[in-house]
């Protein structure tokens, strides 16, 4: 009679055992569920930059994605018919809530208004960079598409 009751008993905690867990793996899926809707619907601001070669001519580029490789290959977001350019020269990425230029270990190096860059450094609207022979500006979209206040001003637009 005893043993029966032991039986029953060990059969009642491992069901109420699974049960616990079966719930505890639903509320972790949920959980997991909602922080990837989170992240997904989280607006990642564009750019567009806006290339002066040497030879006079201009190129205007917009981006929606995280990353643009420029350089001379065909393979790069931004491929330029520039000598002085490394077939991977730069890259533009967006991390950590900001835009940044990085050098590639390029041959001619990447200047950021002037200097020289050896590490990935921030990107703000208005600054210029020089990868080979070629000028680049950059204006970084607001979350919503529209560029932001001070673009439109030197450009004649409106918000």
């Amino acid at each position: 009679m005893t043993a029966a009751i032991f039986l029953g008993l060990r059969i009642v905690l491992a069901l109420a055992l699974y049960l616990f867990l079966w719930r505890v793996l639903q509320t972790l899926r949920r959980e997991v569920e909602s922080h990837g809707v989170f992240l997904a619907a989280q607006i990642k601001p564009g750019i567009q930059v806006e290339a002066k070669m040497e030879n006079g001519a201009e190129h205007h580029y917009r981006f929606k994605q995280t990353e643009v490789v420029i350089g001379r290959s065909l393979h790069c977001d931004i491929s330029l018919s520039d000598e002085a350019l490394s077939a991977s020269h730069a890259r533009l990425s967006y991390h950590h809530g900001q835009w940044w230029l990085e050098d590639m270990e390029s041959t001619n190096g990447t200047f950021l208004n002037t200097h020289r860059i050896v590490v990935p450094t921030v990107l703000v609207t208005g600054d210029q960079f020089r990868c080979g022979n070629t000028l680049f500006s950059l204006r970084v979209d607001l979350a919503d598409g529209r560029i932001s206040q001070g673009i439109q001003n030197e450009i004649g637009g409106s918000t």
